[in-house]
């Protein structure tokens, strides 16, 4: 236990970064830049994440924002209302390369669509770093995300061990295309493989709490022995756990889910949520920042990938010290 507390406390060490200096006061300039109180010109770096009302985006907001204070660099954070508002995001990329910006850190709501955006960036001299979910071809300086295969892999092995090694399950995934939906949803389905007696018979895509409890209830009512469900995001584990709850089937149906917002961890409190699939949210923010800074002021990155790390978290280990910090969205 002692080694395991270790390693997961390594994966919180960005996290306790805080206290940092705030900046010094700016104007914005004519050309859509900022200036210092000293007249100096400030670095410029959006932050362009897949949604912003979710837990998730904001640990990760407050993470690039750290990373900015401590820097004295300008962070702007906008993203789409909805999460699978592919159309807008790549609109949100274009106009942050016409307002000047220096650096963007992005999540990519589809590998495919936001290559040509950051193409184009990239084109413009404005490098970008990638978070949480990534892009087909290696157009990106670094890519700073969860190892999702393995979470979904983990996912699998928690449900597995929940309902006894045996039953029908469900999956409710949240976005096909986007690289962190598309590798949880292939991590659990090959660990299922070493599982005979598991069976997956439905498999749906929620994008919404309510819209995650509407495709649980589709899920139920066709096949109405399931006993177990994999949750693959925040929206989808609120929208399941009610599902649960509603149906009196708590104890009786086994939720293992993605993430961590206040309402997946009062199910987890209540028995509703077996384990969760935890994050770093604050990490692939500060990192995104700091990554996509060294390639602003021309200093070297050294790797394209960096593991922002994933635990499992239970009633079992939920009140250690180091797991309450991924439970708790930090403040900016």
């Amino acid at each position: 236990m002692h080694s395991k507390t270790l390693k997961i406390a390594s994966l919180l060490l960005a996290s306790t970064l805080f206290g940092c200096p705030k900046e010094a006061p700016k104007e914005a300039g004519g050309d859509g830049k900022t200036k210092s109180a000293a007249g100096a010109e400030s670095i410029r770096i959006a932050v362009i994440p897949k949604g912003t009302s979710h837990s998730f985006w904001k640990g990760m907001e407050a993470g690039a924002k750290a990373a900015g204070r401590e820097e004295k660099v300008e962070i702007i954070w906008q993203g789409p209302d909805k999460e699978n508002d592919i159309t807008s995001q790549v609109n949100l990329v274009q106009d942050q390369a016409n307002k000047n910006v220096q650096g963007v850190v992005l999540a990519a709501t589809d590998a495919t669509a936001l290559v040509a955006p950051i193409k184009g960036l990239k084109a413009k001299g404005i490098p970008v770093v990638t978070v949480d979910s990534g892009v087909k071809e290696d157009v990106a300086e670094c890519y700073i995300a969860t190892d999702n295969v393995k979470g979904g892999q983990l996912a699998a092995q928690e449900l597995a061990k929940a309902i006894g090694d045996k039953g029908k399950v469900a999956m409710l995934l949240f976005l096909k295309g986007a690289v962190s939906n598309d590798e949880r949803e292939k991590g659990f389905v090959d660990e299922l493989k070493k599982h005979p007696g598991i069976k997956l018979v439905s498999t749906q895509e929620g994008n919404s709490a309510a819209d995650a409890l509407d495709k649980t209830t589709n899920m139920f009512t066709a096949n109405p022995d399931i006993v177990g469900i994999f949750a693959a995001s925040e929206p989808n584990g609120v929208g399941a756990a009610n599902y649960i709850r509603q149906n009196k089937l708590v104890g009786k149906v086994k939720l293992v889910a993605y993430d961590t917002s206040p309402e997946e961890v009062s199910a987890l409190d209540e028995g509703v949520i077996q384990s969760l699939i935890v994050q770093n949210p604050y990490e692939m923010g500060y990192q995104g920042v700091k990554v996509v800074l060294n390639a602003i002021r021309k200093k070297p990155v050294d790797k394209k990938f960096i593991d922002s790390g994933v635990v499992v978290v239970t009633k079992a280990n939920e009140k250690l010290p180091e797991i309450q910090k991924l439970l708790t969205v930090p403040k900016e």
